[in-house]
């Protein structure tokens, strides 16, 4: 093995994260879980399925009772509740029990959406993460939160369901489209602004063989990004304090993803949020004016400040009143201390926003 990253809960380890560069050791990682006896059903979408598919099919195939495959349309559009539907038809179709088993091929849209119907088939079956994405890799497929979007709102509907293992193959990241590589990195990049300065640091100095997608950077930081949320995963598993960390950027981020009829991607309104976090963090007097620049040239660095100009202040605001993270009717904002060091900030104002955002939008 790579690496291998324990992920635990009140002292229990309870799945763990293996780094490889091939599928190759995919049936090894899974020794444990009687394959034999198992159907198994690989979920992926369009993009994923050419790619990838046949060969985990096959892998799967070869030991498995029996393995199927569900595929939908690539796109947040299809994050739905509809969608799941089809799966627990296909399923039901198949005749799938509770010992039987899933497998999320693909990014953060398939993960979450195989993660919800595993949750609540017969009320929850085993899955696993096989994420493709940089996105994925760390970011959703860590933790257990599984969901899909209802009436264009991010993860409306959704369940703590926490998969077997995750399996990431380093090397999905070679055929990504560079605009879908460079949004993992927002959340990356959010991994060293609420945790780990010298994290944040660290891909400051290896900025030029991140782009280049060099193997072992990737490994080195696809893991110290995987270190970072396990350890917030595991003291919170449920988001009841200290994992509302990482929605850093997340509340002006996914306001501006709605009203962008989600035309950007995830990590691009997460980054445009972090960066609007970093101006709240700045005008609360918390950080320096240069963090707020370094911040900026390192999201610029992977293209992710897109233009949202468009957009009215108003409306932004007004979306952040429905964000699902809202308690009663006060916005919990993450901001940081300093770089490294993120809190919940319960006292933004409107007026504070607009401060902000005035320079983002009409």
């Amino acid at each position: 093995m790579k690496n291998i990253i324990p992920v635990s809960e009140d002292g229990k380890k309870i799945y763990e994260i293996h780094l490889e560069t091939s599928f190759d050791q995919l049936l090894d990682s899974m020794k444990s879980m009687d394959l034999e006896h198992r159907k198994i059903c690989i979920v992926t979408e369009g993009n994923v399925a050419p790619l990838y598919l046949g060969e985990v099919y096959k892998i799967f195939k070869s030991v498995a009772k029996e393995v199927v495959t569900f595929s939908f349309a690539a796109g947040e559009a299809h994050k739905q509740l509809k969608t799941v539907e089809q799966l627990y038809g296909h399923l039901i179709e198949h005749q799938f029990d509770r010992k039987d088993m899933l497998i999320a091929l693909g990014g953060g849209v398939v993960g979450d959406l195989t993660g919800f119907t595993a949750a609540t088939y017969l009320r929850g079956i085993d899955f696993v993460q096989v994420p493709t994405t940089l996105l994925s890799q760390v970011d959703s497929s860590i933790g257990g939160k599984t969901g899909v979007d209802m009436l264009q709102y991010k993860n409306m509907v959704g369940a703590f369901h926490q998969p077997k293992l995750v399996y990431i193959n380093v090397n999905t990241l070679i055929s990504l489209p560079e605009r879908v590589y460079n949004s993992g990195m927002g959340e990356i990049i959010k991994h060293g602004l609420i945790q780990d300065i010298a994290y944040y640091q660290w891909i400051q100095r290896n900025l030029k063989s991140i782009k280049q997608r060099n193997l072992e950077i990737l490994i080195k930081m696809i893991e110290g990004s995987c270190q970072i949320k396990r350890k917030v995963v595991e003291e919170d598993p449920k988001e009841l304090g200290l994992r509302a960390l990482l929605n850093f950027g997340h509340t002006l981020g996914h306001a501006v993803e709605k009203l962008m009829d989600f035309s950007l991607l995830h990590g691009e309104c997460v980054a445009i949020g972090c960066q609007m976090a970093m101006e709240l963090s700045f005008e609360k007097g918390n950080i320096s004016k240069e963090d707020v620049e370094k911040s900026k040239e390192l999201f610029e660095a992977f293209d992710l400040l897109k233009d949202i100009h468009r957009l009215s202040g108003e409306d932004v605001i007004q979306a952040t009143k429905s964000d699902k993270k809202m308690e009663g009717n006060i916005i919990k904002f993450i901001l940081l201390h300093q770089v490294g060091d993120a809190y919940i900030d319960r006292s933004v104002t409107d007026d504070e926003m607009m401060t902000v955002l005035k320079d983002w939008v009409l």
